[in-house]
C-alpha cells in the first residue's frame, strides 16, 4: 500500500495549473508549425503565424497562451493501492486549483451557481472525473477549458441504424455550424458510445490524447483522418478566416453501447488544447 498525503496533491495540482496555461503543449506547436507551411491562404498562414508567436511569447515570458484560463478539468487515475492520507481528494484538488489560478495570475472564469452567476473567485470548484486502475501510482491530468470552444460542443443520440455514415454526418455539421466561434484550428474530441454521459466524457478524455498519436482501432483511425480531411475541406480556416486549416487533429474514442441507441458527442477545443500530467 502506498500512502500520497493530501499536502503532495495540493502542490502537483497548483504546479499544473500554472504549466498547463502557460506552455502550449509540444504536439500541438508541432501540428502549427507543419501546417504553417502548407497553408493555401496567405491570411490563414499569418494567422498560424501569430498563434505560434503567441506560444512562444507566453511560453518565455511565463504568462498565460489565453486569457480565457478556463474551467479546471481533472482526470484521475487512482491506483487500487494508493491511500491517500489527510485532506479529501477532492478538497485537495480544489486547494491546488484555487492556489495555481492565483499564484499564476490566471483568470477566474467559474460561477457558483448557474443561474445566480456569481464569481466563486478562485476558479473551483474542478471539475474532476476519477478512475480506479491497477497498481500504487496517482495520475493527475490538469486540462484547462476554454468556453468559446466549449459552447460550440454537442451531442446527439443516433440510431444504430445511422451508423458510421451518421457518425460522419454529424461530426462535420457540428464543425459546419461551429464556423468561426470555436477559434479555429480547433482540436475535435468525439466520444461514441457507452450512454449519454459516457459519450461526452470520452470525447473529453480524447481531448487529452497527443494530437500526433492515431486511435489503435483499426476503423477508428481510418475515421479520424477522414473526418479530418473533410474538416479542412469545408474552408472555415484558421479563425474563420478562410483556409484549409480549420482542425488539427480529430481525436476519436469509443465504448460499447446499448443495442438500441448510438450516442456520439462532439467537444471542441481551440489550439490552446491545454493540459499537463503527474504521476506520484
Amino acid at each position: 500500500m502506498k500512502v500520497i498525503d493530501a499536502s503532495t496533491i495540493i502542490d502537483t495540482v497548483e504546479s499544473l495549473c500554472i504549466t498547463a496555461n502557460y506552455y502550449l503543449n509540444n504536439d500541438i506547436l508541432d501540428v502549427l508549425q507543419k501546417k504553417l507551411n502548407i497553408e493555401e491562404s496567405g491570411v490563414g498562414a499569418h494567422v498560424i503565424e501569430k498563434i505560434i508567436e503567441n506560444a512562444h511569447i507566453a511560453r518565455s515570458e511565463e504568462i498565460a497562451v489565453c486569457q480565457d484560463t478556463g474551467m479546471t478539468v481533472v482526470f484521475v487515475e487512482i491506483g487500487q493501492d494508493v491511500h491517500i492520507s489527510g485532506e479529501n481528494i477532492f478538497e485537495a484538488i480544489n486547494e491546488g486549483v484555487r492556489r495555481g489560478y492565483e499564484k499564476g495570475f490566471l483568470r477566474k472564469s467559474v460561477v457558483g451557481d448557474p443561474i445566480e452567476r456569481v464569481n466563486t473567485g478562485d476558479n473551483t470548484p474542478a471539475v474532476v472525473h476519477y478512475d480506479i486502475v491497477k497498481g500504487d501510482k496517482l495520475k493527475i491530468t490538469v486540462a484547462p477549458k476554454g468556453f468559446g470552444s466549449e459552447n460550440m460542443s454537442t451531442l446527439k443520440m443516433l440510431k444504430p441504424a445511422d451508423g458510421i455514415e451518421g457518425v460522419r454526418k454529424f461530426v462535420i455539421e457540428a464543425v459546419s455550424n461551429a464556423g468561426p466561434n470555436p477559434c479555429p484550428p480547433i482540436v475535435l474530441g468525439v466520444g461514441i458510445g457507452g450512454t449519454m454521459e459516457k459519450a461526452a466524457i470520452l470525447a473529453k478524455k480524447a481531448l487529452i490524447r497527443p494530437i500526433n498519436i492515431r486511435s489503435s482501432i483499426e476503423y477508428v483511425k481510418n475515421l479520424e483522418i477522414e473526418l479530418l480531411d473533410k474538416i479542412n475541406n469545408l474552408g472555415i480556416g484558421p479563425l474563420g478566416l478562410g483556409g484549409r486549416t480549420t482542425a488539427l487533429a480529430v481525436n476519436i474514442e469509443v465504448f460499447p453501447t446499448h443495442i438500441a441507441g448510438l450516442p456520439v458527442a462532439v467537444n471542441m477545443s481551440c489550439h490552446a488544447t491545454r493540459h499537463a500530467e503527474a504521476v506520484l
